[in-house]
């Protein structure tokens, strides 16, 4: 990874987990995807995250894994050779380690920084066996660990296993996202006790919780001195809608020294409450995608909120909590800066 996408990934920045664009037939829209790509660049994120869940794990299957990353790589080219503003890019890895290695053998022929391994779908495995694959694909390319909720595929994982995972020198960076705070913490301490707390980047994944993960410093004694440590960005499908609103959010923690404003505590629980929404989390999150496609379908830059999947839609009533949300929080939404730019990101240029 180049030194200074290296040092945005350590820094911190808000970095989406990027939908997929169907038409209306399911088929890969290639000009709906470059505008949404355009639309993060333009927001300010600092980095892209593709083929991860909310891609839909399933483009694999489908054929989409490089095309899209391929798509999405080269409007970064296009957004760098425009700006000189450099970002992060990170792709989802996925599967045992032979198709792990394989995706990021794509990924690091495809120009990627970093490698998001996922650790979704591996049933019965051996923490053990998460850091070998681990090991082996930082042999291709650079490390974003993962800890996925187990509701979501994911493998409960010990502050053991997170300081080993830390160890690994190219290991850049870890997204946490057990939702749940007693595994946060055992994250977080791992870090700490490791001996590179210093070179990884934390990133927030709890999508319950992202504002108060911004906020908060984690203090742990060892040895004979305090090592803090902190989630510096996020790596979020929350944060691939109402992007604007998220860059300038993070900035404003970033900001915050000292007291933290009461605004901000707020903005947490305002925050949570949409994410609980898009995401369709009283449904136990079977609306999680088609809730953020929506969110975007409503702006003008997809056409739909359909999935790869035609069984995977909104939840009844979905809709009209999204609407609630909508009413309810006026000041989370970036719908001005969409409306004000779309015509520009859906051009073929």
């Amino acid at each position: 990874m180049d030194k200074s996408n290296l040092d945005i990934l350590r820094e911190g920045a808000v970095i989406p987990a990027m939908p997929l664009a169907l038409d209306d037939n399911r088929h890969f829209d290639r000009v709906r995807q470059s505008a949404l790509i355009k639309y993060y660049l333009d927001a300010g994120v600092g980095g892209l995250a593709v083929g991860v869940h909310t891609t839909q794990f399933s483009i694999r299957q489908h054929g989409l894994y490089e095309p899209l990353l391929d798509l999405v790589m080269t409007e970064k080219k296009r957004f760098l050779a425009r700006t000189g503003k450099e970002v992060v890019m990170v792709a989802g890895v996925c599967g045992e380690t032979p198709q792990a290695l394989r995706e990021a053998e794509t990924a690091r022929a495809l120009g990627y920084d970093a490698a998001l391994l996922s650790p979704g779908g591996l049933d019965g495995a051996t923490e053990e066996y998460l850091l070998e694959r681990t090991r082996a694909v930082a042999e291709i390319l650079p490390v974003v660990g993962f800890y996925l909720q187990p509701a979501a595929g994911g493998l409960r994982l010990s502050y053991e296993y997170w300081r080993a995972l830390c160890e690994i020198p190219n290991v850049a960076a870890v997204k946490c996202a057990p939702f749940n705070r007693y595994q946060t913490l055992d994250l977080m301490r791992g870090v700490a006790f490791s001996s590179r707390a210093s070179e990884i980047g934390l990133y927030t994944g709890n999508d319950d919780n992202i504002v108060i993960d911004l906020l908060t410093k984690y203090r742990f004694p060892v040895g004979d001195k305090i090592v803090e440590v902190g989630f510096a960005g996020g790596l979020l499908g929350h944060w691939s809608v109402w992007t604007k609103t998220a860059v300038e959010l993070l900035r404003e923690i970033k900001a915050c020294k000292g007291d933290i404003p009461q605004k901000l505590l707020t903005r947490a629980v305002e925050v949570t409450d949409c994410n609980g929404v898009f995401f369709d989390a009283r449904n136990d999150y079977k609306g999680g995608i088609p809730g953020v496609e929506e969110i975007l379908r409503r702006q003008g830059l997809f056409k739909n909120c359909r999935c790869l999947d035609p069984n995977e839609t909104l939840s009844p009533g979905q809709s009209d909590e999204i609407d609630r949300v909508y009413r309810m929080y006026p000041h989370l939404n970036d719908d001005d800066f969409v409306r004000a730019n779309l015509e520009k990101w859906l051009s073929e240029e």
